[in-house]
């Protein structure tokens, strides 16, 4: 395979098969349709349905919608009574661990819909994450907690009542001595306060704070280098030159959309005179991150261990550093960034080590960055004063915990690598709270169902100290309990609404002007200040000497293993939302699972290949996983995705992929050295998508360097040569009214999935489950291409998102025997579901691949609540129809509607697609192209303006942005 590989240099690439045209790959392309679609021997069930879609659909015990009691407010003002049909738009705050982003959620009579980002968030600026975006599907999963229980019985939250305020009277009689309290972080002003309550109350109880994909070394490596408890803030948007060092800022890390916009801003290019930032990625894995960089270097953990500290040497923070990794690339890397004092950023990644976060901090110190392209906040220190969760596990198995109360934690299932749940044995009374009845909940004596942030009142800080307010849109759909009251209740043992509560945090009575306005805008603008911090040399240099550093090079025998969140289910929080099970990982592609990622060197010296099942085995436990082969990783590495193993939460998570928490050293642990790897002699079938759909052999995504582009500056509109274009008939003139048309930067989109997941929250499009999707009939209407370039062992990589590029000569039309798929006047390419007969002829001559069919009726045993998680403005499609992208006319024919109404023309910017809104790094421009002065049509005049296949003469009405990189000219090419 690899000798293939070698012969047929193709340029660009989007998987092995590809690269090295096997026979396998050659069958997915030739077959007209995908292989097994026309044998529909898996009729979908109302059984197997209900296992399949029960996240997606979830409601068949849901009576009505019901509004919350309290006094919420609109985001805009609207008429006083209801309109059916026209939504309302609420401000509120997503929340995932210590930070906080501003939305807005759309609700259709009571019913939350959609959540998009607040505009006038500092954080969001309209903008979200795959997280935020799929998040509305929790809210409506059957598979949530839905009652009180007392030992797996059903029970009432009056029986929870009594028996609390008995023990909460003891145990405040003791001063809390035996109560312990775990929870994740949080970044909740109304949760502080009760924090420092208890403390003050009962100093003897012990709050334990654990998070499976923790900020805790860059809270400690930041404590121990300046003294003070901050936190940074970086500001991508104004360095010129970013090192990351394992961080993967523009994927799966909190504060990723920030990141993403900023880093953005520093890539757009309106021509070849302007200039770009640059981005150096070291890393172990392949991230979405290090597909942006510019220059990449694939490290083992102790190799970049290594890295920091003689990259800290080379800048004079540290006396001396360890031998070069490679003394030539660091030479031209360290050279840049001295160039670029004071406009340049080095940042690290969540699993590197505090003395690693110490380093960091000093470089950016020494570079004149601290104050400029990063600031420090004052971090409340909630954190750093509470206990870990080992410390706990001791306790517990101690005999010195009476009563544990679990905060929105499932430790039995992240902690298992300590053995939570022998630990939770020991202890009297465990009250896990949460909302589902997962594998803590089954060991708990209480559980505690736990609202949706969509439906509670809540509270929470930001960072840069942006307060902002969570207010619920729905009353709970079950008998649930909100984090901010639970948590009263439990402190004070007094009952008191969370509105309450939230509004003696804030200083509000009743429904002040002042609370009303706040309600309005969803938050409350900081006025704190950046910190000035310093590096305490001494204290960093003790440090680092007091970190061990793995420097022993892993091997075939003793590999190293890396352990990192999933793309797209995080920490495993998301495990039952369908949405987000199913969609692809940008990079590997994958979906419905995780799998052991290793290079292909790798996976040579281990006679392994993909779909293999292997035993990782390490300090006395084993592994068993499949392996899948990603170019890119490091040699001798294993990467492995948190998540999946679920056992306990629902019918979407349940069984699919393996649970990676119980080979982990320790909670927080994110790396493994001497891990002996063995053969099982068993496959595992996975559902793989890269090769899915390809558009074999033709030149779709398009780069170049900055020198090149500089040099040729047409280059994107010169790839492809052909004769003058001329049509069998006469083509229609679209040259008045509304013309719609889209671009997409690919020098900043970053492949993160956020506009995939908003496309199918936006536009109902259904859940198929794995064995669909090894089929090859995934429903997303936009497929996220991943492209490799170069060497198969340590590729560049690219993403392309595509959707149908709604072409005025389409192909589709020209096939469908019943004029299903038509052209409109405004240059769309729309569907009329009621005439689509299901030929699929259309999908077959589309180019671009980008149709998708109904091969079953999955709405088929849908219940009528269904509707309350559904757009009701988008059609659901049914059995035997083909969909695709529609450019949200949705949205278009409501804007012209208000338009009209109001007696003008649609504004430029009025209309966002849905992925267009969602796109945290803004890659995404839609608008009316024959309107000069609008941002597609300035957009579609630069010189990287491209469209795919423009030698069919098809016209689409999608371009793109070729993608510009940045290289140091000083830096020569390492393997």
């Amino acid at each position: 395979m690899r000798e293939n590989m070698k012969e047929n240099q193709k340029q660009y690439w989007r998987s092995l098969d590809e690269l090295a045209d096997t026979p396998e790959f050659r069958k997915i392309v030739e077959r007209e349709f995908p292989e097994g679609a026309s044998e529909l021997k898996n009729p979908v069930t109302r059984r197997n349905f209900l296992g399949l879609m029960g996240a997606s659909i979830a409601f068949a015990g849901l009576a009505s919608c019901r509004r919350p009691v309290e006094k919420i407010v609109p985001f805009v003002k609207a008429p006083e009574n209801m309109i059916p049909g026209v939504p309302k738009y609420y401000a509120t705050t997503f929340t995932q661990g210590r930070h906080a982003l501003g939305v807005l959620v759309e609700s259709h009579e009571g019913r939350p819909t959609k959540i998009e980002g607040n505009p006038e968030h500092p954080e969001s600026l309209g903008k979200t994450n795959i997280f935020t975006q799929a998040d509305v599907l929790n809210m409506y999963d059957p598979d949530r907690a839905q009652e009180v229980s007392l030992d797996g019985v059903q029970s009432s939250w009056q029986a929870f009542g009594s028996f609390w305020k008995e023990q909460h009277a003891a145990f405040k009689k003791d001063k809390g001595r035996g109560l312990a309290i775990l929870s994740g972080e949080f970044a909740s002003p109304s949760l502080k306060k009760l924090y420092d309550q208890l403390k003050k109350e009962m100093p003897l109880a012990a709050w334990h704070v654990n998070e499976p994909v923790s900020e805790m070394n860059m809270h400690k490596g930041l404590k121990a280098a300046t003294g003070k408890s901050v936190q940074a803030y970086p500001h991508f948007e104004k360095a010129r030159v970013v090192l990351s060092i394992d961080h993967d800022f523009l994927g799966a890390t909190p504060g990723n959309v920030s990141a993403n916009r900023g880093f953005a801003e520093g890539r757009r290019t309106e021509d070849e005179h302007d200039t770009m930032n640059r981005l150096y990625m070291v890393e172990t894995s392949f991230s979405v991150t290090g597909g942006m960089a510019d220059h990449r270097k694939r490290l083992t953990q102790g190799g970049l261990e290594v890295f920091t500290r003689q990259l800290a040497a080379a800048l004079g923070v540290i006396d001396e550093g360890a031998e070069a990794v490679e003394p030539k690339w660091m030479r031209a890397l360290v050279n840049d960034l001295k160039k670029n004092k004071g406009a340049s950023l080095v940042v690290a990644g969540l699993r590197q080590s505090a003395a690693t976060h110490a380093l960091v901090f000093a470089i950016n110190e020494v570079l004149g960055n601290n104050g400029a392209t990063v600031d420090y906040y004052d971090n409340p220190d909630v954190v750093l004063q509470s206990e870990s969760i080992q410390a706990l596990a001791d306790k517990m198995k101690a005999g010195e915990v009476k009563t544990l109360v679990i905060l929105d934690r499932n430790p039995v299932y992240t902690a298992s690598s300590i053995d939570f749940a022998a630990a939770l044995g020991k202890v009297e009374n465990v009250i896990a709270f949460s909302p589902y009845w997962d594998e803590t909940g089954h060991a708990a004596n209480w559980h505690i169902p736990m609202s949706h942030f969509l439906e509670s009142w809540g509270d929470a800080t930001d960072v840069r100290g942006n307060r902002s307010v969570i207010q619920p849109l729905i009353q709970p759909l079950y008998n649930t309990v909100s984090m901010t009251a639970f948590v009263n209740f439990i402190v004070t043992g007094k009952e008191v609404k969370d509105s309450d509560i939230v509004k003696k945090t804030w200083g509000a009575k009743g429904d002040g002007k002042n609370w009303r306005r706040i309600l309005y805008k969803g938050y409350s603008a900081s006025t704190l200040k950046p910190v000035e911090v310093r590096a305490r040399s001494g204290a960093i240099a003790d440090l680092v000497r007091a970190a061990s550093v793995s420097a022993g090079t892993p091997s075939a025998s003793a590999m190293d293993v890396v352990i990192q969140p999933s793309s797209s289910l995080y920490d495993g929080r998301y495990a039952n939302n369908g949405w987000l099970m199913e969609v692809p990982d940008p990079v590997t592609h994958l979906s419905w699972d995780n799998a052991a990622l290793m290079s292909t060197a790798t996976a040579e010296k281990l006679g392994v290949g993909n779909e293999d099942v292997i035993t990782l085995s390490a300090g006395g436990k084993e592994l068993e996983i499949v392996v899948s082969i990603l170019p890119g990783v490091a040699d001798n590495v294993i990467a492995l995705e948190l998540g999946y193993g679920r056992q306990k939460v629902g019918r979407i998570a349940n069984g699919s992929g393996f649970d990676v928490y119980g080979f982990m050293n320790a909670p927080e642990v994110y790396s493994l050295s001497g891990v002996s790897v063995s053969k099982t002699g068993r496959s595992y079938p996975l559902a793989n998508t890269q090769d899915h759909n390809s558009m074999e052999g033709r030149p779709i995504i398009l780069e170049a360097d900055l020198e090149e582009y500089r040099k040729e500056p047409e280059f994107a509109r010169e790839a492809v040569e052909h004769p003058p274009l001329v049509s069998l008939w006469d083509e229609k003139k679209y040259d008045h009214g509304y013309q719609w048309g889209m671009t997409i930067d690919l020098s900043t989109c970053s492949g993160c999935n956020t506009c995939v997941v908003a496309c199918q929250a936006e536009n109902n499009i259904p859940i198929i489950g794995k064995e669909e999707v090894k089929k090859g009939r995934e429903m997303h209407w936009i497929r996220l291409d991943r492209y490799f370039k170069g060497d198969p062992d340590n590729p560049d990589m690219l993403f392309q998102p595509l959707g149908c590029q709604h072409c005025e000569n389409a192909p589709c039309e020209q096939v469908c025997p019943v004029q299903a798929t038509l052209h409109d006047d405004e240059g769309l390419n729309v569907m009329t579901y009621n005439r689509c007969v299901g030929t699929r002829y259309c999908a077959n001559n589309c180019p671009y691949k980008v149709r998708r069919f109904n091969f079953f009726n999955f709405t088929n045993s849908y219940p009528e609540t269904i509707k309350m998680v559904q757009n009701p403005d988008v059609t659901v499609r049914f059995r035997g129809v083909m969909e695709k992208c529609t450019y949200c006319t949705q949205r278009i024919q409501e804007a012209k509607i208000n338009a009209k109404n109001e007696g003008r023309l649609v504004a430029d910017g009025e209309i966002q697609t849905a992925c267009q809104q969602a796109c945290p790094a803004d890659s995404i421009v839609f608008g009316n192209i024959l309107d000069p002065e609008s941002r597609v049509a300035r957009l579609k005049k630069q010189n990287r303006e491209y469209k795919l296949l423009v030698e069919l003469n098809i016209k689409p009405r999608t371009s793109f942005l070729a993608r510009i990189k940045n290289p140091n000219p000083e830096m020569e090419t390492v393997a």
